[in-house]
């Protein structure tokens, strides 16, 4: 029977890792949701500003230098030794988070903006370190129980920042709270990644191409070279599709769909953090530690199938009149609990196939290639993310309902199915 992936907490080979990256997903988040909430539900509110499509834009901002820096990221990771790697990348959050600081404080909504930039370019060099070194310090068959408590432990963390940022920026003396919290957390990060074991790269001689779209080239025909591999990354990208339309489109259901306040945003965000924790592990349980796709199309029906069901069971246009709802009145008809359990079985469906999808990219790689072939499947992931940004705020411009969003998500992931099926 194979061990349960808890023993890997209890390992100096993860537990450091582990903690970096729980605590970087944290800050990540309870930066940007603190940001996010405040110009939807304070920066718009006092302006001419549209704070519907400023949070609809940020998601795009977010993930761009994915699209325009994996390429260099990858490289780097290749030729230099990874744990060091690690340790500059979380200096620089820090700095980020200093401008960070000073952009809540200020409440200047476009100079936030460039702060997500920036923290999208320090994730950006984080994502091919992150999961090419995680085969370097685990054995074949612990990979599949390493993912899965990186995915849950990635989520909980996105919970515990959602709730949070999104908590703490309204309080009194809030922003100043959460412009100490992130400086805080980040130093804290920094100190836990000094404890990472070295991970020798197994291709010192790399040589950096820095023409970034040339490199992107030859990092995307790398990655397409092997079937399984790319069909990994595809699927992979289409997660974060699904998953970040999502996350960037909670706050916009809570309010014009719900009539309710950040609190509503914090239980959508939870509940979907909650449910991809689950699927995550589950996928353990289930697959024995065994490196299969056997469960990934079957996650992408149930994604399908409960958006379609977010779509057709929500109440748009039924609560507009008086204050904002909160969590009790919300939870107090039928509507908000079929909306819980809707984004909580999605998210769980979602769990269940990504997981898989990592350890097969990381088992059937190379390792002097690794962090490359992570880096092209960050390319493709931003690609997706941005296309489905502005497609997200197209529709948005033309008086889409926030659902029909969800049902077009729906619709487009009944085509990635086949795909999957072909996996294995």
């Amino acid at each position: 029977m194979t061990e349960n992936q808890f023993h890997l907490l209890k390992t100096k080979r993860f537990l450091p890792l582990f903690i970096t990256f729980f605590l970087g997903a944290a800050n990540d988040n309870f930066f940007r949701n603190a940001m996010v909430i405040l110009i939807l539900y304070r920066i718009a509110d006092q302006t001419a500003l549209d704070g519907k499509l400023l949070v609809t834009m940020a998601a795009g901002i977010f993930i761009l230098p994915f699209f325009l820096l994996s390429a260099l990221a990858g490289q780097l990771a290749d030729k230099f030794e990874k744990s060091s790697l690690i340790r500059r990348i979380k200096i620089a959050e820090i700095a980020i988070m200093v401008f960070g600081a000073a952009g809540l404080v200020l409440g200047d909504a476009y100079f936030l903006l460039f702060v997500l930039f920036m923290m999208g370019t320090q994730s950006s060099f984080f994502g091919p370190v992150k999961y090419s070194i995680l085969p370097l310090h685990l054995r074949n068959e612990e990979l599949i129980g390493g993912n899965a408590l990186m995915a849950a432990g990635t989520f909980v963390a996105i919970l515990l920042g959602t709730i949070a940022g999104s908590l703490m920026i309204l309080w009194q003396n809030g922003l100043w709270i959460v412009s100490a919290g992130v400086l805080i957390t980040a130093a804290i990060g920094w100190l836990a990644s000094r404890h990472i074991p070295e991970a020798p790269t197994a291709n010192p001689g790399l040589p950096i191409h820095y023409n970034l779209i040339t490199s992107s080239w030859r990092i995307m025909r790398l990655t397409a070279a092997s079937r399984p591999v790319f069909l990994s990354v595809i699927g992979i990208s289409w997660f974060w599709v699904v998953g970040a339309t999502l996350l960037a489109q909670f706050p916009n259901l809570a309010k014009f769909t719900f009539h309710a306040n950040n609190e509503v945003v914090t239980l959508f965000l939870a509940t979907s953090t909650v449910g991809i924790a689950v699927g995550a592990l589950l996928c353990n349980r289930l697959l024995r530690g065994k490196i299969t796709a056997k469960y990934v199309a079957l996650g992408a029906c149930g994604v399908s199938l409960f958006l379609l069901d977010l779509w057709w069971s929500a109440p748009g246009g039924l609560y507009k009149a008086g204050a904002y709802r909160d969590v009790a009145i919300f939870l107090s008809d039928l509507a908000g609990w079929r909306a819980i359990f809707d984004i909580f079985a999605v998210s769980a469906c979602g769990g269940l196939y990504t997981v898989p999808l990592y350890a097969i990219l990381q088992s059937r790689t190379h390792e002097g290639e690794r962090s490359r072939i992570v880096a092209g499947n960050n390319i493709l992931n931003a690609l997706f993310m941005v296309v489905s940004s502005l497609a997200a705020t197209a529709m948005l411009a033309y008086d889409a309902k926030i659902t029909e969003i969800f049902l077009a998500v729906a619709v487009v992931n009944l085509f990635f199915i086949a795909l999957f099926w072909r996996l294995r």
